[in-house]
């Protein structure tokens, strides 16, 4: 009697070669993580973004000082600024110290700072910060703009941000990436108050 020929060795070839896709997509799967965090970490996180919320004239004095006989002015200023910062990266974000500046017809008045923080991913968080100007001195047409404005009562200035910040996975940072943004605002001497536009990209 003639012998059974053996079962083709095709379908047990077939199952192995489907075993075998399986497991490299199983671990492509399990490797997308991964290849998310190390594109962020080599390429860099996305930029985030600040916009001041709201401001607080907390001292401000403009007088006017011709003693020399050419037009000056001083001012003495301290404000509070609450900024939102928007992180729109997954990853926990790390910034340096925030440097904050006023400035008038683009003359730097003062500065303020504050420390370095961590934000959460997909998240935004207040900064609140607090810029002094002590007895700043301008000079001819700035000093005479500067009187005639506050006389009218609208003085427009200018506050800039600059901010460096980096995302963190674990112990891993990426490269940082730095924030630069101009806030205009405008500020009533004889109610000290204050009102800004949103700010923009430098």
């Amino acid at each position: 009697m003639p012998n059974q020929p053996p079962a083709p060795a095709a379908s047990s070839g077939s199952l192995k070669d489907w075993c075998r896709l399986l497991f490299v997509l199983l671990s492509f799967l399990a490797l997308l993580p991964l290849i998310g965090v190390l594109s962020i970490i080599l390429v860099g996180p996305l930029k985030p973004k600040f916009d001041l919320q709201s401001g607080e004239v907390q001292y401000l004095n403009i007088a006017a000082d011709n003693i020399t006989g050419t037009a000056a002015a001083s001012i003495t200023l301290t404000i509070r600024l609450v900024f939102i910062a928007d992180n729109p990266n997954k990853m926990e974000m790390k910034y340096g110290e925030s440097r904050f500046a006023v400035l008038y017809n683009d003359i730097p008045l003062g500065n303020g700072s504050i420390p370095g923080f961590f934000q959460g991913g997909h998240s935004a968080k207040q900064v609140v910060a607090t810029i002094f100007v002590d007895g700043m001195r301008l000079l001819q047409d700035d000093a005479t703009g500067l009187i005639n404005s506050s006389l009218n009562d609208q003085v427009y200035f200018q506050v800039l941000v600059d901010v460096n910040a980096t995302t963190r996975v674990k112990n891993l940072y990426s490269p940082g990436v730095r924030v630069s943004v101009e806030c205009d605002i405008m500020i009533r001497p004889r109610e000290q108050t204050l009102t800004s536009k949103p700010c923009e990209d430098v």
